[in-house]
C-alpha cells in the first residue's frame, strides 16, 4: 500500500510503499482510509518534541493518528489508529470508532475530532462548564480555538471572550459566537487594562488557554485577588504555542479561588475518554452535519504530503489529506 512514512524524527514524511497493516487481536480491525487531518499534534509527535514521544525509540512509521475510514460493510466511521493513519489502509481500535452521519463530508469528519478533543474535553471535564459561565479562550483564532468558541456557547456560556493576534480572524469569531475580542497585538499594559475591565464587569469563570507562555502570565495577573472574596475560576491549559514555562506568583494561588489544571493526553480518565466516543463526538458530528458547528478545511492528496507537511495554514483552517 501507499503511505506517508516518517523515517527519522524531524524529517518530512515520504509518500512510499509500505507493508499492509495486520490486526493483531480481536480489539482491532483493518480499514480503508479516506481522509486524515494533519494537526499540530501530528507534527509535534513526528518531530519528537511532544511529551508523549520523549521515551519512544525511533523507527519508520506511518504518520497521523486518526481519520475517516470505511469498514468491510462500507460504513463510514471516524477512528483512531493503532500505528498510523495516513495510508491507504490502517488498523484501528474497535472501541475508538464513531459512525459518521450521512450528511457529513469526509474532510469535515476528519478535521473536527481533534478540535473537539482539544475543546470539549477541557470545557466539560476540566472546567466543568455550567450554563451562564463567562468563558475566556486564549488563542481563539486557531482551528481548535474557533471550535471552542462554538462549543462553549453550545454548552451554555453566557459570554465568550477571545484573544488572538490576527485581526481578521478575531473579527470572524464574532460570527461564531464570541462576544468580546482582545487583540494580543496591543502592548502588555493595554492587554491587562482591557482584560481587567472585562473581568470587573463580568467576572471570568473559565479560561481555556491554547497559548500559555507570557499571555498566561498576563491573564493570571488580571484574575489575581486582592484579599477580598473572589469567584471560582477554572483555568485549563490545553496548548503552549507561546511558551512552555511561566512565572507564577504564589499570591495568585493564595489570593484567588483558582483551579489550575490541564487537558491533554494522560490527563483524562478512562471513563471520560469513553464518553468522548459514546457521547461527545457523535453529538458534535450531528451538529456539524446540521450546519450548527462550522469549520473550514483545505483538502490535498496523500501523495503530496512531503511538499505540504510544513505548510502554514492561516485563517483557522485545517489541512486534510485525501486518500484514494
Amino acid at each position: 500500500m501507499k503511505a506517508a512514512v516518517l523515517f527519522q524524527k524531524g524529517e518530512m514524511p515520504q509518500y512510499v510503499d509500505f507493508p499492509d497493516p495486520i490486526a493483531k487481536n480481536h480489539d482491532e480491525v483493518v480499514v480503508a482510509v479516506k481522509a486524515v487531518a494533519i494537526k499540530h499534534l501530528d507534527k509535534s509527535r513526528a518531530s519528537g518534541k511532544h511529551y508523549s514521544t520523549l521515551k519512544l525509540t525511533q523507527k519508520e512509521s506511518v504518520v497521523g493518528g486518526d481519520g475517516v475510514c470505511t469498514l468491510e460493510d462500507g460504513s463510514r466511521v471516524y477512528a483512531m489508529a493503532v500505528n498510523g493513519m495516513a495510508a491507504e489502509k490502517a488498523v484501528v481500535y474497535k472501541d475508538r470508532m464513531v459512525k459518521i452521519p450521512a450528511l457529513l463530508d469526509n474532510m469535515t469528519a476528519a478535521a473536527l475530532p481533534n478540535a473537539v478533543i482539544g475543546s470539549a474535553m477541557a470545557l466539560r471535564f476540566k472546567a466543568d462548564i455550567q450554563p451562564g459561565d463567562i468563558v475566556l479562550i486564549n488563542g481563539a483564532t486557531s482551528f481548535t480555538g474557533r471550535v471552542a468558541v462554538q462549543i462553549a456557547k453550545y454548552y451554555g456560556a453566557k459570554k465568550v471572550i477571545v484573544t488572538g493576534r490576527n485581526p481578521g480572524s478575531l473579527a470572524e469569531l464574532a460570527v461564531l459566537g464570541a462576544d468580546e475580542q482582545v487583540s494580543l497585538l496591543q502592548d502588555d499594559t493595554q492587554i491587562v487594562e482591557q482584560l481587567a475591565r472585562i473581568h470587573m464587569q463580568t467576572p471570568i469563570d473559565v479560561v481555556i488557554d491554547y497559548l500559555w507562555g507570557h499571555t498566561a502570565e498576563l491573564l493570571l495577573s488580571v484574575i489575581k485577588g486582592d484579599g477580598s472574596f473572589t469567584n471560582q475560576i477554572r483555568y485549563v491549559s490545553v496548548g503552549s504555542i507561546a511558551g512552555d514555562l511561566i512565572q507564577l506568583s504564589a499570591a495568585s494561588l493564595r489570593g484567588t479561588d483558582l483551579q489550575l489544571t490541564g487537558s491533554g493526553l494522560g490527563s483524562w480518565s478512562k471513563k471520560q475518554v469513553g464518553l468522548l466516543f459514546s457521547d461527545i463526538l457523535p453529538e458534535m458530528f450531528e451538529l456539524a452535519a446540521a450546519g450548527k458547528l462550522k469549520i473550514e478545511t483545505i483538502s490535498v492528496k496523500l501523495e503530496n504530503v512531503a511538499e505540504l507537511w510544513d505548510l502554514e495554514v492561516s485563517g483557522g483552517k485545517r489541512l486534510v489529506l485525501s486518500v484514494g
